[in-house]
């Protein structure tokens, strides 16, 4: 048994293959994948990891009875998120951010993981290909992972805090297979959140400039040879190492943390396009 901590969730304990699958490569990669991309050369305080939120989604899951396979799946779902998470879908042109779906099955073959689960006697085509209505949702309805960003991300940004999301996380339950929620009010709270959470934080000038400053400078990089596609599967640190070998690479990093250019980028409107998001959390 493994036991996980976490500030929305508690203390929760795991069976051995979630300990196995954590100790993948693949897995302990997304520690050094920061979950809000390019953010933190701006702002150090937002700085948590897309493997903190994979392990909330998992979390969540199990709170809500979700079964063992699910709760491995969400696990799983961000594994081929690339360096700076969706800056990835920025330097590819991915206009519905769904770059690292696109390459999800690529990059689970070629991991540790598909031995790992037949060790505990599951497929990894049950992931590929099983349906978890729990973990995930088409937008607007509410599901485990668009639930744990929001929280997450809005503690993490300070739009909302550590106890209102705990308070929230009290009134969901599973109906018909699906996230509800058991008060109106709070129905009310976790939509209006949603919204906040994307004007105030994803959409947030300074933000947008650093994801797209970011995917600029890797896109550039990309097409003279100096980094490959398959650098974006590197963590954020070394992708950074990587870049800043060159003197331009160390220039434009720096430049980007000390905002060179950020009135005229937003004037300009040379901004990542971010896809449209809204969520309808349903009432039971």
């Amino acid at each position: 048994m493994i036991q996980l901590n976490d500030f929305l969730y508690g203390k929760m304990e795991f069976p051995q293959v979630f300990s196995d699958l954590l100790n993948t490569e693949a897995l302990k990669r997304l520690a050094g994948i920061h979950q809000s991309g390019a953010i933190f050369l701006v702002n150090p305080d937002i700085c948590h990891s897309r493997l903190e939120h994979a392990i909330g989604v998992t979390m969540l899951i199990k709170k809500l009875g979700g079964s063992e396979l699910e709760q491995i799946a969400g696990l799983l779902h961000d594994v081929s998120h690339t360096a700076f998470s969706h800056v990835g879908d920025y330097v590819f042109e991915h206009l519905d951010e769904d770059y690292h779906e696109k390459v999800f099955a690529e990059v689970i073959y070629k991991s540790e993981i598909p031995d790992v689960l037949l060790n505990y006697g599951y497929d990894v085509n049950q992931i590929l290909y099983g349906k978890f209505n729990i973990l995930e949702q088409p937008l607007p309805s509410l599901c485990a992972d668009r639930l744990d960003y929001t929280l997450r991300d809005g503690v993490h940004g300070g739009i909302i805090s550590r106890q209102r999301a705990r308070e929230f996380l009290g009134t969901i339950v599973i109906n018909e297979g699906k996230i509800a929620v058991n008060d109106s009010a709070q129905v009310n709270w976790i939509n209006d959140v949603f919204e906040k959470l994307n004007n105030e934080f994803f959409k947030l000038p300074l933000h947008l400039y650093a994801n797209g400053k970011m995917a600029e400078l890797i896109r550039s990089f990309i097409n003279k040879g100096i980094l490959k596609e398959s650098d974006m599967f590197k963590t954020d640190t070394l992708l950074l190492n990587k870049i800043r070998t060159t003197y331009a690479g160390y220039e434009a990093i720096k430049s980007i943390k000390q905002l060179r250019g950020f009135a005229e980028y937003i004037r300009h409107g040379d901004l990542p396009k971010i896809k449209p998001r809204t969520l309808k959390a349903l009432l039971v």
